[in-house]
């Protein structure tokens, strides 16, 4: 009999202190043994600041339950150009606690709270190239204009629509 896995507080925290020290700010703790498993489950320690660009997973079984574990994040859907469909704030201590992403919406997360870790559970198996369809309107991570995007989710409302990225003719 394999034994269980068990994850406290201490773990959380060291999960957080680590996440905040990198340059994506965030990190995560598998608890599915591999890559392949058919059912992802992790947690996400993320810090403000992060930027997570906006994806789908393109597929029928593309949903994903987040759950807020510690501190605060929203999560914002977004239609096919990029305008704020839904915000969805979720906190451990305040508001919704959980939402389930449908499969094929358009979605980021941002940081609210600094020591923010999410519960993460989505069908697997997983793979790096095929997981995420990015949005072609939003930055690639380390890109100019990622900062701008960012202090654009933490306050962006339904029907807003996108910062334009840096070059982009306007007009």
């Amino acid at each position: 009999m394999t034994a269980p896995k068990i994850v406290g507080e201490l773990d959380l925290s060291n999960l957080s202190h680590a996440a905040a020290s990198l340059p994506r700010r965030r990190k995560n703790l598998n608890l599915h043994p591999v890559l392949e498993d058919p059912v992802q489950r992790l947690f996400n320690a993320m810090a403000p600041g992060t930027y997570v660009r906006p994806h789908r997973h393109d597929r029928p079984n593309g949903w994903e339950i987040m759950l807020a574990v510690r501190g605060a994040f929203s999560i914002l859907i977004f239609d096919d150009a990029g305008a704020v469909l839904e915000r969805i704030d979720l906190g451990a201590a305040h508001g919704a606690t959980a939402v389930e992403i449908p499969a094929r919406a358009w979605h980021t997360v941002v940081v609210m709270d600094p020591d923010t870790v999410m519960f993460e559970v989505k069908p697997g198996p997983y793979s790096p190239l095929g997981d995420k369809d990015f949005a072609a309107w939003a930055p690639l991570e380390g890109e100019a204009g990622t900062e701008r995007f960012v202090a654009w989710y933490e306050a962006a409302v339904p029907g807003e629509k996108p910062p334009s990225l840096p070059g982009a003719e306007t007009g």
